[in-house]
């Protein structure tokens, strides 16, 4: 069993009966997606889950889950994701995909977010091994640009077939930057308070629990 696999099955050990809970995208959130499907089955557990993409809807309608929309979420008590980046303070980096706007939204409004990721996740700082995406509103690009290039270098991020500019689920554009080295905190809000920036990337102390996996031993990182 691969580290991925190992790390998803022990983050059921934060599933509890009668709850909501959020799916996270990409490969690790999808053995989460896999394994939490056979425990609800196997325990006859009442569960409901919403999905933080288009991907992890799919995987959640394939393992039969009983899904809701977002737009009828009201409350959510467990939300399990994956990482591209995380320190050992919990501060992460997500965002390689087109649905930044709707894992933050989760992540926020969980009572309990976990990560689960292996450990070339874990780096010193957030931007270590990748630019930080950041979204930001079509019509303004240029003046969102500008802004940003006075403290970071980046570009907009291209489709999959490299033809034309990455669209996110919500319709907006999605830059990629490097920045200079700063408090992450103070950079997160310079970021959000440049003109036509709807989110980053960077998932700032609301990071409740990481499940850390390298070779099949597990750390629990936790606030």
């Amino acid at each position: 069993m691969e580290d991925k696999e190992i790390i998803a099955i022990k983050a059921l050990d934060y599933v509890t009966d009668n709850s909501m809970i959020g799916l996270g995208t990409g490969s690790t959130a999808n053995f989460f997606i896999k394994h939490l499907a056979n425990k609800i089955k196997n325990e006859r557990l009442n569960i409901q889950v919403v999905a933080s993409s288009t991907v992890s809807e799919i995987e959640a309608q394939r393992n039969k889950l009983n899904l809701i929309g977002i737009d009828t979420l009201e409350t959510l008590d467990l939300y399990v994701d994956g990482a591209d980046e995380i320190t050992n303070d919990l501060n992460v980096l997500k965002g390689r995909g087109y649905d930044l706007v709707k894992e933050k939204i989760l992540a926020q409004s969980a009572k309990k977010f976990i990560i689960i990721a292996d450990h070339s996740k874990r780096v010193n700082r957030i931007g270590e091994n990748y630019p930080i995406p950041i979204e930001v509103l079509k019509s303004t690009w240029r003046l969102s640009k500008k802004i940003l290039d006075k403290f970071g270098q980046g570009s907009l991020r291209k489709n999959a077939a490299g033809d034309a500019y990455a669209i996110s689920s919500a319709g907006n554009y999605i830059f990629d930057y490097s920045f200079d080295e700063m408090p992450l905190r103070d950079l997160h809000e310079k970021i959000l308070s440049s003109p036509g920036v709807i989110e980053t990337g960077i998932f700032y102390a609301i990071t409740d629990c990481a499940l850390i996996v390298d070779n099949g031993h597990i750390e629990i990182l936790s606030k």
